[in-house]
């Protein structure tokens, strides 16, 4: 079954959101659990679902998302798996870049249709969760569903936030609402008990769809006009065909905005998250990384995520992320935080020559305090440096750093000098 579907992952648009994390990078690009990048996501679970034919859509900043997913998803030259970047491009038939969701599928058609397929798995770049999509396609095609949208039970604060969608018994979807801001009682749904007892009465696309191949070249094709899945094409379709919502009860969050982001990355230190990244049956596929076991000496620690190639000399630690190659300097205090850590060691040679200048090393230095942050990666934070977020600090751009939430978020690459306060 799986061997007939195509997956199709929307790289987004410029994902200004998440700026500045995506101010040199591409949105699926963006670091997240301290080792992967937020594509592994969707990707991974296409894989661990039996789907090993990806297209993966971007046009903005799309180097380092080139170059993570050539060095990362490698298969037998005996098999047909791929997962392919198709960035925006210009033709004799289209002069401008991605107008919207169904617009980067209708530009990018051409390729698409020159692989064998029936049914066509359209996923969203920028989101958290484990899904067996088998089971999905499964109910496509036993309700001989022509679009099939995954939706998730939500509640009434949150409901305003997606599209919301009400189906008859049989799960065909019969109308369809985006971000409804009044009226929230027309739309509640009997989602089952459990949901129900959640407050969670409501069925909000997930970005996630199914369509048979030739319905969607067909509604594309016929309303070239109309650029958008959520808005356009989706009312479009459940106005006219059968549209099925197949419902998903598990842990699922869209990597909107920075403080979804960071919520999303430090709920992965608690006892039992509700992400699972030890679920051998949800593996979650990166690039290898030949790096030494992370070193830690006189540091407490509490609810912290370590990753690979670390050398930690911090006094505390707790309720973090550490990234690869994450270095931490002595009697360092760090909560609540995402250190997304390094793309190389520094040599002996440099870090001498770097001390002798008095220059902050790749890393955190010493005695630094640093709580409610986001570091990105390759930054130089010197010595007796205390970045303190919260809600007493206002939002906005200041150069080396951006504060979107009352979050600190150290751009990559910057240099914070000894004794800063923010």
């Amino acid at each position: 079954m799986t061997e007939k579907v195509l997956g199709v992952i929307l790289g987004g648009g410029q994902g200004s959101r998440l700026a500045p994390l995506t101010q040199t990078r591409s949105k699926p690009a963006v670091p997240i659990a301290g080792k992967y990048r937020l594509v592994d996501i969707p990707i991974s679970n296409c894989l661990n679902s039996g789907i090993h034919r990806m297209f993966v859509l971007t046009q903005f900043n799309s180097a380092s998302l080139n170059r993570h997913i050539k060095n990362t998803y490698h298969f037998s030259h005996f098999s047909a798996a791929f997962v392919d970047i198709l960035a925006a491009e210009q033709t004799v038939h289209n002069a401008g870049w991605f107008q919207g969701t169904a617009d980067a599928v209708r530009q990018c058609m051409h390729h698409i249709v020159s692989h064998e397929f029936d049914y066509i798995l359209i996923l969203s770049g920028d989101q958290l969760y484990q899904m067996d999509f088998k089971e999905m396609i499964t109910a496509h095609i036993e309700k001989r569903a022509e679009v099939s949208i995954a939706t998730i039970p939500v509640t009434a604060k949150e409901a305003t936030d997606f599209g919301i969608l009400k189906s008859d018994d049989d799960h065909i979807i019969t109308s369809f609402t985006e971000k409804p801001k009044t009226g929230l009682e027309n739309w509640i749904s009997d989602t089952g008990a459990e949901m129900q007892a959640e407050g969670r009465n409501y069925l909000a696309s997930m970005g996630i769809y199914v369509f048979n191949r030739d319905f969607l070249i067909n509604i594309l094709d016929s309303n070239p006009e109309e650029k958008d899945f959520g808005k356009e094409i989706l009312p479009r379709a459940i106005a006219s065909s059968r549209v099925l919502s197949y419902q998903y009860e598990g842990y699922w969050t869209d990597i909107g905005n920075i403080s979804s982001f960071f919520e999303a990355n430090l709920g992965l230190t608690d006892d039992l998250p509700k992400f699972n990244m030890f679920d051998s049956m949800h593996t979650i596929y990166t690039r290898p990384r030949m790096l030494p076991p992370s070193k830690i000496s006189n540091t407490i620690l509490e609810k912290t995520i370590i990753a690979e190639g670390c050398i930690i000399h911090a006094s505390k630690i707790s309720h973090a992320v550490l990234g690869i190659r994450s270095r931490i300097g002595k009697e360092t205090v760090i909560t609540n935080a995402y250190i997304m850590g390094t793309d190389r060691y520094q040599t002996l040679e440099e870090i001498e020559n770097e001390t002798t200048a008095g220059n902050p090393l790749i890393g955190i230095g010493d005695r630094c305090v640093i709580n409610n942050a986001i570091i990105d990666k390759n930054c130089r934070i010197g010595n007796d440096v205390s970045i303190n977020g919260g809600d007493h600090l206002a939002d906005g751009d200041f150069g080396s750093y951006a504060v979107k939430d009352g979050i600190v978020v150290i751009k990559k690459d910057v240099v914070i000098a000894d004794g800063t306060v923010i």
